[in-house]
């Protein structure tokens, strides 16, 4: 009995360290293989318009040393080819710049890339977290071999992994893996994780809270003058609502757009200066409770030129005389319209399409003809040319909300096209309409005049957007939402 014994304890010895050396092996061959790909270093993608300096200087790395790694000795570039990138021997696959948008943060984009958290902070020179500013450009490594991830999922109070594992189909260890947990137990409650997709699932992973399935902000980064589309996909029936803070506090409206998704339009001021501005998302339940998700949002210039300096009569620059007339115009765009009245991209509202005398978003400066005053502003909207008598078209359906002689705008008229959209056409010399008429896109509204605070004959046409004057030109070319 005891050398049955010996052999079974011989057996087993033999075998642990049997596998002992498999595993030795396999350890060594994947640290070589390892090393040999970190040898070459990870690889970029050249895009259009790309040099080897900017190359260089985005991956902070010195000229001469990517020009040998390449073997580039002319210097010159294909799109298309791939550059490989020295001195990152720790960080493997294909280097891209992607925008980074609006719910990912520093953890969530570490676990929808796999790469480390010291590999981004490396690549992007990253000294804090909260520098991940949705519309920052970003350098991310993708892995082809890395699988792909499902859409978000998160633990209820009370669970553990197991149950999400179990639901997942998949087991605790993959998911810690996946989601870079120290242990698997180290999750709380309503923590966003993710588990490996099947293959008809759409990646999406962000930070968002679970009740908000998707959240996005178009176009990144924002510019001064541009409408941000802020769209949002809920799991729950929830209201909601959110601020955008910039220069002053813009509370968003959302509007129904499909079973479960909603819309809101926001300007953004020319004005604001560029920098880093938070967008606050919250969703409140039937019975109280709210989640809420806030991300600095990054504002660019609209990189908008000086018009030269405009003399007008006093009157029209005097605040006691003036500030009623602001007044009332705020008051008349500040009323919300829940029914969306215009149906696709905005026409050109004057019979000189392309012609204009000053554009959206330049900087003024008018001096009373006295010199009495002197202000300092922006251009709200488009000048197009034409002299008196020219027909004005309204540039979507909507309804007359003002029509009436002002000091600054002269003879104005105001279309209300619903969600907080606006269109305004001052300086006429005849109005064809009367407030609360309903009028269709392209139908005639009045005529160009040189009325209100003017040094001439034009139309001068502006769209404001949740109360703000945008860049109308955009609305002549892009379908909102």
């Amino acid at each position: 009995m005891s050398s049955k014994l010996e052999i079974r304890s011989n057996l087993k010895i033999s075998k642990s360290f049997f596998l002992i050396l498999v595993a030795t092996a396999l350890l060594f061959a994947t640290t070589s293989v390892r090393a040999q790909e970190s040898d070459e270093g990870p690889t970029y993608i050249v895009q259009s318009g790309d040099t080897l300096w900017d190359i260089a200087s985005r991956f902070n790395v010195d000229l001469d040393a990517l020009m040998a790694a390449n073997g580039l000795e002319d210097g010159n570039l294909v799109v298309g080819q791939e550059v490989i990138i020295p001195g990152l021997e720790d960080v493997n696959g294909v280097l891209r710049t992607e925008t980074v948008p609006y719910g990912d943060n520093l953890r969530s984009l570490q676990r929808r890339t796999q790469a480390p958290q010291s590999v981004l902070r490396k690549l992007n020179r990253l000294v804090s977290p909260t520098e991940l500013y949705a519309g920052v450009g970003l350098i991310v490594p993708i892995d082809k071999e890395t699988p792909p991830l499902s859409a978000r999922i998160s633990l209820n109070a009370g669970e553990t992994l197991l149950e999400e594992a179990i639901r997942q189909n998949s087991d605790i260890w993959t998911l810690a893996e996946i989601n870079s947990l120290s242990s698997t137990s180290a999750t709380l409650p309503s923590e966003i994780l993710y588990a490996p997709a099947g293959e008809d699932e759409t990646v999406n992973a962000n930070g968002l809270p679970s009740v908000f399935l998707s959240a996005s902000v178009e176009k990144l980064p924002l510019a001064q003058g541009s409408t941000a589309t802020i769209r949002i996909s809920v799991t729950e029936d929830v209201a909601l609502s959110g601020l955008l803070v910039s220069d002053k506090e813009y509370a968003l409206n959302f509007f129904p757009d499909g079973e479960n998704n909603f819309v809101a339009l926001q300007g953004v001021h020319a004005m604001t200066e560029p920098g880093a501005y938070p967008l606050r998302l919250e969703a409140t339940f039937p019975d109280g409770r709210v989640e809420s998700y806030e991300q600095m949002v990054l504002i660019v210039s609209g990189g908008y030129p000086n018009d030269p300096i405009l003399v007008v009569p006093p009157e029209t620059l005097d605040p006691t005389i003036t500030q009623d007339e602001q007044d009332e115009l705020i008051a008349t765009i500040s009323k919300i319209n829940p029914e969306r009245l215009w149906a696709s991209v905005f026409q050109n509202p004057s019979v000189y399409e392309d012609c204009f005398t000053s554009r959206y978003g330049s900087r003024r400066e008018y001096r009373a003809s006295d010199k009495s005053i002197t202000y300092y502003g922006f251009h709200s909207g488009l000048d197009f040319c034409g002299g008196t008598g020219l027909q004005i078209d309204a540039t979507a359906n909507g309804v007359v909300v003002f029509a009436g002689d002002t000091i600054v705008r002269g003879n104005a008229t105001i279309i209300d096209h619903g969600w907080g959209i606006f269109s305004g056409y001052w300086h006429q010399s005849e109005s064809f309409v009367q407030v609360g008429d309903t009028v269709e896109a392209g139908e005639v509204i009045g005529l160009v005049g040189a009325t209100g605070r003017v040094t001439g004959a034009h139309l001068h046409w502006e769209v404001w957007v949740n109360q703000v004057q945008v860049n109308p030109m955009v609305w002549l070319e892009q379908n909102f939402p």
